[in-house]
């Protein structure tokens, strides 16, 4: 370490700093390798757009037709897009062997010289090599890079700095392609003041693209701080090697083949990946055929983006209580729609606000899809599933953009006459369209896969623009019992935990007020005939009783994978507080969701029983609410009711006053099908009686 890499993290970790992205960059040595890595990603989408749209230009330019102006895009997807796969190991472990600055600067100056002959040369079958080459020296440059960075920041600041990467390396593509539409018409501008510019529409947006790499390559050979590789590093990226990849597929399929919710994961996000793949692949063709030129093509690439962006980070806030398995397979078949529709839309600005919806609902199913694998799949698993699915997603977008131009070049551009009628089809038409209906069924697919609610669709989807609804579940199980005092819910509970217990799974059985030793001093003040307590005071006691109860007991059972039973939940203090007491029913609402945190059982079930008939069976000295008059007992009853009326998906009303046994067989039937949502195997029974 050097003494001024020392000065650096010292002067991070003093008093004052800003934290967050602000204290990353406070760092002088990462903030001179951030702006190369802006400048670098920068360049990268830059290419893309120019080299895809010089690869059709080239080819019409030799008189080849609509087919073979596909085939040469596709031709240049191939070719950017195929390094990864063949050498992406290789480079891995080469990056830890060579000195990291000086490949970077190399890596750079190389794509610089690549770039440059581009539009010197003129040449369809030079851009291929050189998009290759380009792509092979990014393979060496990218891992350099990514084991300089936990050289330059602390520990703690390690994941702000990657994070800050991330955001660049892809918040970057927008505005690649708002300066690649900016300087299509800057070269028109250009082509009346001088003949240099007249060859090629691109060749200004390829010398700027040269030009970012020039700019990185100087800007790191300026950062002395960059060291070599160490051995243990090196040890650690030779393990990541070809065979490690291929272990991880394998792994994957065994544990895709027994999880239908990682099947349905996995299935959703390759149509995602397809439908994007497929704008990107057509998008050049697709601007010429509506008579764009570059500008329309670059702001077209921007708009998906753009859509993307804005579906991370705004959908999932606006369905913030919407259950995100739905959410995932919704998203996808609102992607697929959105494309099916882009494809025959005769006008381009309509068709460039439907690409932002496109990326909106893409961009929704990917921060869902990744979501729930982090928060669903055990741990022991995840890895090696986070692997998996990294490595099918760039299978499946290699496939995309290579074969989406090849297969609307082979259909290629016709004309049928029928009489006095007139038919015109295209290749990328076609192409998009089916690609927009492939990704409806996938994504319909998925949701079936992934559905984890018997309530209406529609229901939940207002619930949860109100401001209910469910965040996004655990790994295990959550089911509650409610009903008025003496309806059996102690009874079923243990019933039905017995059973689970025969079908081999960890359950968990608690009650409210009073699952957790916090709670039991909560219950006793609660239930003591002696103390007196305002409504709202009763509300409030109920809510820190719960959220200690929710924190402590329910969510690390539900993480676990477990069956979580509770005598009483949320509804209790709906039915009790908000109709018994008569207090307004969406502030006992508000209260308990922010107790909570969001989290609503998968079933409830509600045991029905009259009032008098209930306060009969009690028995006993009264506690106090049994204390309270009849007509109390009947208000809390039809706020039961009324509650299953609303959401009668996630309900099971029952008659109290059938037999036990009846009454187990019935929640045992609607619970039986739930089981399928477990994902963690069986660790026994555990009781938490209080």
């Amino acid at each position: 370490m050097t003494e001024e890499r020392g000065s650096d993290v010292a002067d991070l970790a003093a008093p004052g700093v800003a934290e967050g992205v602000g204290g990353v960059l406070r760092i002088p040595a990462f903030r001179r390798l951030w702006l190369a890595l802006s400048v670098s990603s920068l360049g990268d989408w830059l290419g893309l757009l120019a080299t895809t749209a010089l690869a059709q230009q080239l080819a019409a330019a030799q008189g080849a037709g609509f087919a073979v102006q596909q085939y040469a895009i596709g031709g240049v997807l191939i070719v950017r897009f195929l390094p990864a796969l063949l050498l992406g190991p290789l480079a891995g472990a080469l990056a830890d062997v060579l000195d990291r600055r000086t490949t970077m600067v190399v890596c750079d100056f190389m794509r610089f010289a690549l770039l440059l002959f581009i539009p010197l040369t003129h040449s369809l079958y030079y851009l291929i090599a050189a998009s290759f080459l380009i792509e092979v020296v990014t393979l060496f440059w990218t891992p350099a890079k990514e084991a300089t960075v936990p050289n330059l920041v602390p520990p703690d600041k390690l994941e702000r700095a990657n994070q800050l990467s991330l955001l660049t390396t892809y918040g970057s593509a927008p505005v690649a392609a708002a300066i690649f539409a900016l300087l299509a018409v800057m070269n028109r501008a250009l082509e009346n003041a001088s003949s240099f510019f007249t060859a090629n529409p691109t060749d200004l947006a390829l010398y700027f693209d040269a030009g970012t790499f020039l700019v990185s390559a100087l800007t790191i050979w300026s950062l002395r701080e960059i060291k070599a590789a160490r051995t243990a590093e090196g040890e650690r990226h030779k393990a990541e090697s070809f065979a490690g990849l291929m272990r991880s597929i394998v792994e994957g399929w065994k544990f895709i083949g027994t999880t239908p919710l990682v099947r349905g994961l996995v299935l959703g996000m390759l149509g995602a990946f397809a439908a994007a793949g497929a704008v990107i692949a057509l998008g050049k063709g697709y601007t010429t055929l509506h008579k764009g030129g570059n500008a329309a093509y670059g702001v077209l690439f921007g708009a998906v983006f753009t859509g993307l962006a804005a579906g991370m980070a705004v959908g999932p806030r606006l369905l913030a209580g919407f259950s995100r398995r739905r959410l995932f397979g919704l998203s996808i078949v609102g992607a697929g729609s959105a494309l099916a529709v882009l494809a025959i839309v005769p006008d381009l600005v309509l068709a460039l606000l439907i690409t932002v919806v496109l990326g909106m609902f893409s961009g929704l199913a990917w921060v869902s899809g990744y979501t729930l694998l982090g928060s669903e799949v055990a741990d022991e698993v995840r890895g090696r599933t986070f692997a998996f699915v990294g490595s099918l997603v760039r299978m499946d977008l290699l496939v995309v953009l290579a074969a989406a131009p090849f297969i609307s070049g082979a259909i290629g551009d016709n004309t049928w006459e029928l009489g006095k009628w007139h038919f015109h089809s295209d290749g990328i038409t076609l192409t998009l369209f089916v690609a927009g209906l492939l990704a409806v069924v996938v994504g319909m697919l998925a949701y079936r896969q992934m559905d984890d609610s018997s309530v209406p669709l529609l229901a939940e989807l207002w619930s949860s623009l109100r401001g209910h609804g469910t965040r996004i579940r655990h790994p295990g199980l959550f089911l509650a019992f409610e009903g008025g005092d003496g309806a059996g819910k102690s009874t079923q509970v243990r019933l039905l935990a017995e059973w689970l217990q025969t079908r081999g799974v960890e359950v968990l059985t608690t009650r409210e007020p009073g699952g957790t030793g916090t709670g039991r001093a909560i219950r006793a003040m609660l239930l003591d005939p002696t103390t007196a307590l305002s409504p709202r005071s009763e509300a409030l006691l109920y809510a820190a009783d719960r959220a200690d109860h929710v924190s402590s007991l329910v969510e690390p059972g539900l993480r676990r994978g477990a069956v979580v039973i509770t005598d009483r939940y949320v509804d209790s203090s709906l039915a009790y507080q908000g109709a018994g007491r008569e207090l307004a029913q969406r502030e006992v609402r508000q209260l308990s969701t922010w107790a909570t945190g969001g989290l609503v059982p998968d079933l409830t079930v509600v045991l029905d029983l009259p009032a008098d008939v209930g306060l009969s069976r009690a028995g006993g000295s009264p506690d106090r609410l049994e204390a309270e008059p009849l007509a109390f007992h009947e208000r809390v009853r039809a706020g039961f009711l009324a509650l299953a009326d609303r959401e009668p998906g996630r309900y099971l009303v029952l008659d109290a006053q059938e037999s036990p046994e009846q009454i187990a067989a019935a929640v045992r039937a609607r619970v039986e099908p739930l089981l399928s949502r477990l994902l963690v195997p069986a660790k026994g029974h555990q009781v938490v009686r209080t």
